[in-house]
């Protein structure tokens, strides 16, 4: 298995721990499966520790879910500060309320998001540069995502 695979799969972990509660390991292999990705439950705990998953237990019940610095979670305190994400194919561009990009900024960089090689901050504006050339496109989809489920977690 090469390493952009497991960067593959990794991601998809994070995507389906980000969308819904999940219970169990298998539950994630069931989401992984439907996605085409095969793995075992050895990589799959490998993965959820390599992006800081923990099983947690709620009022609502118990589920797996991303360590603090995690995306979600970073994404939720600056949500609200993120007025657009757009990318020209090189960069991805975060619009931001006046003032608020760099902490948008250091938010990201807290995040450690794969695909993100760094950032750069304005007053309101976050260039967010990709770690592969052609990674622009997948990282402001990602980002577009991330921070549009923050605002939906916070109403």
């Amino acid at each position: 298995m090469s390493a952009r695979d497991a960067s593959r799969r990794r991601d998809a972990v994070a995507r389906i721990l980000r969308a819904g509660r999940v219970s169990t390991q298998e539950e994630l292999l069931d989401g992984l499966r439907r996605q085409g990705i095969r793995a075992t439950q050895a990589t799959l705990s490998r993965d959820l520790a390599r992006l800081s998953a923990r099983r947690v237990s709620r009022p609502e019940g118990s589920f797996y879910e991303i360590g603090d610095g995690a995306p979600a979670a970073v994404a939720a305190a600056v949500a609200g500060l993120v007025s657009a994400v757009a990318t020209n194919g090189s960069l991805v561009v975060i619009r931001t309320l006046p003032g608020s990009a760099p902490a948008v900024a250091r938010a990201i960089d807290l995040a450690r998001l794969p695909g993100v090689l760094g950032t750069i901050a304005g007053d309101d504006t976050v260039f967010v540069a990709p770690s592969r050339g052609r990674g622009a496109g997948a990282l402001s989809g990602r980002l577009s995502g991330l921070f549009e489920g923050a605002r939906a977690a916070r109403s």
